[in-house]
């Protein structure tokens, strides 16, 4: 790393805390102008289904960061290019599992709003947090970072 660049990716805010305030504000929103995302019988399967899958993405990606001896904190000093694990099919896997999760969470609720709310979620996810962490990976590991970028997509 660059000397007066710190180690660590900058990002705008912890990931969880933007899909959280999303979805929350979604919730909000279906309190006063409620609207279905499911028929009622579907509703509690999708979302169930969705969140099982979410927190196995998620497992499968945690174990690589937990392998690798890397915190996953998006504010701490990475110490190892994670490429293994769920990192072989998307360069995002967490982010990829939070936007299940969500998305599941919404058909537990069974609301429209939160999806409807899920672009501005992605767009600052993206902008936020994502291209930071891509400028500070590719820095910090050059051409293994550049190389991995060019043959693992960035959701999936």
């Amino acid at each position: 790393m660059d000397r007066g660049i710190p180690d660590r990716p900058g990002v705008a805010a912890p990931p969880p805390l933007i899909y959280a305030g999303g979805f929350a504000l979604g919730y909000l929103i279906e309190n006063f102008l409620p609207t279905a995302l499911f028929p009622e019988t579907m509703s509690a399967f999708v979302g169930w289904s969705s969140i099982a899958l979410g927190v196995l993405i998620a497992a499968f990606a945690l174990s690589a960061f937990r392998r690798a001896r890397t915190p996953v904190n998006p504010y701490a000093q990475t110490t190892a290019l994670v490429t293994g694990g769920a990192f072989r099919f998307s360069r995002n896997p967490l982010y990829l599992a939070l936007t299940v999760i969500y998305f599941g969470a919404a058909g537990l609720l069974n609301s429209l709003w939160p999806v409807l709310l899920l672009p501005g979620v992605l767009w600052f996810t993206h902008w936020g947090v994502i291209i930071r962490e891509e400028c500070y990976l590719e820095r910090k590991f050059g051409r293994a970072y550049k190389e991995y970028k060019a043959r693992v997509r960035r959701w999936l």
